[in-house]
């Protein structure tokens, strides 16, 4: 597989978007991690090859991200990367959404067998982003998302992986789809959406909440005091890039480097330094993922890759 494949175009939506991606913030003194990103995903009036992406994220203090798969494709090519690019490790998965369809055509079986295999790779630190979606999955396509999660914790904890979740109204089912069949020992809720009750029940079982720009939103107070209610040891962070830009870029691609912004604004909230936060959640992320240096990269250098669309050919 080249660099180039399974690259994706973020759709515009609407067509007034401003497509520049935003400057680069203040680097920060204290690195951190970007633990949830999709580089294969392309955006912006001139979308940024992922080694540009790292290398602008390492110059403001981003000293490593974990690169997520959504479905079979996407996940190899996570790992893919992840096995050159020292700056990356990779989660896989399929996607909650993904799953309905997968389940009708009656490949789910196989598609969750390769990503039980692609677990096994080197510098594969995570099964996700998988769980339940009931915000875009009917009532009909449900059954395949929890099917489908259950067989994703199960090879989280048969591989010894962190998992990372998508939960989106479905706190209450997830949660309990956990204590049902065991979470595995390092449990991360992606882009945390729940309230400062969910935030203390997730940290009280040792779950991690990863907050993303979403934090920054001026609508967000629900998840800013969410963020006050749990020990620090909990947090992580995360931009879900190329979605959920922090203020004030909000609606701009969003991109690893953009970190920063999140930090601050979760700093502030909190009422603390901003390098000891940083120092906090740096520390929080190696505990979950391990360490970007435990296992060698590849020698072997792809071409950069190119989106499988012009983001220019779009109206």
């Amino acid at each position: 597989m080249t660099d180039s494949a399974h690259v994706r175009q973020r759709d515009p939506g609407d067509g007034n978007r401003d497509l520049s991606y935003p400057p680069l913030p203040e680097a920060l003194v204290v690195a951190v991690y970007d633990n949830h990103t999709h580089l294969e995903i392309a955006d912006g009036e001139t979308a940024l090859d992922y080694r540009e992406q790292l290398d602008r994220a390492s110059s403001v203090g981003i000293k490593g991200v974990v690169q997520v798969g959504t479905d079979v494709e996407t996940s190899r090519w996570s790992a893919e990367m992840a096995l050159r690019e020292p700056r990356m490790l990779a989660a896989v998965a399929i996607h909650p959404n993904e799953t309905p369809e997968l389940d009708a055509a009656g490949t789910l079986d196989a598609a969750l067998a390769e990503i039980d295999a692609l677990a096994a790779r080197p510098r594969v630190r995570a099964i996700g982003e998988t769980g339940l979606d009931f915000f875009r999955t009917a009532e009909d396509g449900r059954a395949a998302q929890l099917r489908a999660f259950e067989a994703h914790i199960a090879i989280a904890k048969s591989h010894g992986l962190a998992l990372q979740i998508h939960d989106r109204d479905a706190h209450a089912e997830v949660i309990s789809t956990l204590l049902r069949v065991g979470a595995p020992e390092k449990t991360v809720f992606h882009c945390f959406s729940g309230d400062a009750e969910m935030a203390r029940t997730c940290a009280d079982l040792g779950w991690y909440l990863s907050f993303a720009g979403t934090v920054t939103f001026k609508n967000a107070a629900p998840l800013r005091e969410a963020l006050a209610a749990i020990p620090r040891d909990r947090i992580l962070i995360e931009t879900d890039a190329p979605y959920l830009t922090p203020m004030p870029y909000r609606g701009r691609p969003n991109a690893p480097y953009l970190v920063p912004h999140t930090l601050r604004a979760m700093a502030e909230h909190l009422e603390t330094d901003v390098a000891l936060l940083a120092a906090q959640i740096s520390s929080n992320t190696e505990l979950v993922y391990g360490s970007w240096n435990d296992e060698p990269v590849s020698q072997e250098q792809g071409s950069p890759y190119r989106p499988a669309v012009d983001p220019a050919d779009i109206a």
